[in-house]
């Protein structure tokens, strides 16, 4: 599974972009465990987030929605933060 994360947003407005290939991980149900939860939470338009805040998009094999914060989901939250420490 192809998991890729886009932040933008944010008081300074920097752009974050990562991705993590799940293939031949030993982790990698857990990773795609994580990111069908926060897929099937996220919208199919960019949502109206907060001023300064963070705006997400999640890819998961091609396939995308969307989220803001402060309204992510536990689910969303935890696989957007290992997505952007651990994608390259």
């Amino acid at each position: 599974m192809r998991i890729q994360v886009s932040r933008t947003g944010g008081f300074a407005g920097i752009e974050r972009h990562a991705e993590v290939d799940t293939s031949g991980r030993p982790d990698a149900r857990e990773w795609e465990a994580l990111a069908e939860q926060a897929f099937a939470a996220g919208q199919g338009s960019p949502p109206i987030g907060v001023p300064d805040g963070f705006g997400y998009e999640i890819t998961v094999d091609g396939k995308t929605v969307y989220a803001a914060d402060p309204r992510l989901t536990r689910e969303q939250r935890e696989l957007i933060t290992r997505v952007l420490k651990e994608g390259a």
